[in-house]
C-alpha cells in the first residue's frame, strides 16, 4: 500500500510512523513575492433529506416502482462553502443515488448564486438505497420531495455560508485495495486506487469537515431491502463525525466500472467503518497551518452530444417498458430528446488543488487520465455530480462491452467523456496560466 500524505507547513521533508509508511511530499501554501495573499474561509452544516416512505427506490431495475417500506439508516445532506475573497463555491454531498434533475439543479444554482455562492457542487454517493428523483408527483403534487429537497439544500449552503471563518487545511491520499473492476475481463484493467482525504480545521483546530474522495459503487446493501440507507458512505460519515467532529462529505469518484472490495464477510457497514478508521488514523497525525492561497478559480460548461439509440422508438420504448416503470421512462424520453447534455465543474484552489465534477457515471480510466495529464499536486474527480446522464465509458471499454459500455445504459455517443476530461484539462490549464485564454476556440 502506498500512502502520501501532504500538509500545509513551510518547508517540504518526510517522516514515518509506527507502520513504516513513509510521508512524502509534505507541502504547504506560503507567499511569495510579489503576490497579494487572500486567506482561505470554510463554514460547513449538514441537514436531514430523508424522504417520506411509501414511493419508488431509485437505483435497482428488478424493484421497478415498488415503494418504500422503511429507513434503515437516515440520508442527508452536507455542504461546506469555500470562500477565497469574493470567491465561492459550496461542496454539496448528497445520501442519494443521483444528484438532482437539471430543472432542479438549475434552480438551486439561482438561488445560491442570489445568495453570493456562484458554483456548486451538488454530489451523490450513488447509493442504491435512495428516492427516485426523476419525479416532482410525490408525496403531493403540490409539494413534491425534490422541491423540499431543493429547500434543504439551500438551507443547509446558506448555513455553512454564515458560518465561514478562516480555516486551516490538510490532505492525505494512499493507493490500497478498496476497490475492484467490476467490468473490465482484461489482466491491465485500470483501477483508481486512490482515496483522497481532505481535512479542514478552524484555528482552534476543530474539524469542520472531512471531504472523502474515493471510487466505488455504493450499492452493498441487499437489492431486496426496501429501506432508505446512505450504505456504506453513511457508516464511514457517521464514524468520522462521531470521532472526529464536522461534517463527512462522501465524494464518489470515477465509479462507473468499480465496485467496493471489502474483506469477506464484510457489508456496507463494517466496509464504510473500515475506511472511517483511516480516516481517524490521519487525522491523528495530520498538521494543518492556516493557508494564504493566491486564487479560487472555476469553470463551467455543457454539453451537447449525439444519442446512441432513441429511447422514444416504438421497440426501444417496448424492451425498456420490461424493467422500467412507465413515469421513469417518460423522463428519460424527455431528457434525451434533444441529446445527451451532461455539466462539468472545474476548481482549482492555489493552482494545486484540483477539483473536477461531472454529471454522470465515468469510467475509473476518464479519472487515471485526467489525473496524469493535468500535474496537479490533488485532483478530487467527483462523479454523479450537477445532474446525471448514465454511464460515461471509456472508447476501450466500449470496444469490449459489458454492462455499463452497451448503449442501453450509456446512450452518449462514443468518445464523449475524452471530449470533457479534454476540457477539463484545458480549464485547468487555462486558470494556471498554462494556456492563454485567446488561444482557446470560441464557443
Amino acid at each position: 500500500m502506498q500512502i502520501h500524505v501532504d500538509i500545509v507547513f513551510p518547508r517540504c521533508f518526510g517522516v514515518s510512523n509506527e507502520f513504516g509508511a513513509t510521508f512524502l511530499a509534505l507541502s504547504f501554501f506560503v507567499l511569495t513575492g510579489g503576490l497579494q495573499a487572500q486567506e482561505l474561509k470554510a463554514g460547513a452544516a449538514k441537514i436531514a433529506i430523508t424522504p417520506p416512505t411509501g414511493f419508488p427506490l431509485w437505483g435497482y431495475s428488478a424493484r421497478r416502482d415498488s415503494p418504500s417500506t422503511g429507513v434503515h439508516d437516515p440520508l442527508f445532506a452536507r455542504s461546506v462553502v469555500l470562500a477565497v475573497g469574493k470567491e465561492k463555491l459550496a461542496l454539496v454531498s448528497l445520501d442519494l443515488g443521483r444528484p438532482p434533475t437539471r430543472e432542479r439543479t438549475a434552480s438551486i444554482r439561482k438561488r445560491l448564486k442570489e445568495a453570493g455562492v456562484d458554483h456548486v457542487f451538488l454530489a451523490a454517493s450513488h447509493t442504491h438505497h435512495g428516492p427516485v428523483l426523476e419525479l416532482d408527483n410525490w408525496p403531493d403534487p403540490k409539494k413534491p420531495y425534490v422541491r423540499t429537497l431543493e429547500d434543504r439544500i439551500i438551507q443547509a449552503t446558506l448555513e455553512a455560508l454564515k458560518e465561514l471563518r478562516p480555516v486551516r487545511l490538510g490532505i492525505a491520499r494512499e493507493e490500497g485495495d478498496w476497490n475492484r473492476n467490476r467490468h473490465a475481463k482484461r489482466n491491465d484493467r485500470p483501477l483508481d486506487k486512490e482515496l483522497l482525504v481532505v481535512r479542514i480545521e478552524d484555528s482552534q483546530k476543530q474539524a469542520l469537515a472531512h471531504l472523502v474522495n474515493l471510487a466505488a459503487h455504493a450499492t452493498m446493501r441487499d437489492s431486496k431491502l426496501r429501506d432508505f440507507s446512505a450504505d456504506f458512505p453513511g457508516a464511514l460519515a457517521r464514524k468520522v463525525e462521531k470521532e472526529a467532529g464536522g461534517v463527512c462529505l462522501f465524494l464518489q469518484g470515477a465509479a462507473g466500472d468499480l465496485s467496493p472490495n471489502p474483506k469477506p464477510g464484510d457489508g456496507a457497514d463494517e466496509f464504510g467503518e473500515a475506511l472511517a478508521d483511516r480516516v481517524l488514523n490521519w487525522t491523528k497525525d495530520m498538521r494543518c497551518e492556516l493557508m494564504e492561497p493566491k486564487s479560487l478559480k472555476v469553470r463551467e460548461h455543457d454539453f451537447t452530444f449525439g444519442k446512441r439509440f432513441d429511447i422514444g422508438q416504438p421497440l426501444v420504448r417496448a424492451a425498456f417498458s420490461m424493467v422500467f416503470f412507465k413515469d421513469l421512462i417518460d423522463f428519460y424520453e424527455r431528457e434525451y430528446r434533444d441529446g445527451i447534455r451532461p455539466h462539468l465543474t472545474t476548481a482549482l484552489l492555489d493552482e494545486r488543488i484540483g477539483i473536477v465534477g461531472v454529471s454522470g457515471e465515468f469510467f475509473c480510466g476518464h479519472a487515471l487520465n485526467l489525473k496524469k495529464r493535468a500535474r496537479l499536486e490533488h485532483l478530487l474527480f467527483v462523479g454523479y455530480c450537477n445532474d446525471y446522464q448514465q454511464y460515461f465509458p471509456t472508447i476501450e471499454a466500449v470496444a469490449e462491452g459489458g454492462y455499463g459500455a452497451e448503449a442501453t445504459v450509456s446512450p452518449v455517443e462514443i468518445g464523449a467523456g475524452e471530449r470533457i476530461m479534454d476540457q477539463a484539462l484545458i480549464d485547468l490549464l487555462e486558470m494556471r496560466g498554462k494556456i492563454r485564454k485567446e488561444e482557446l476556440p470560441k464557443r
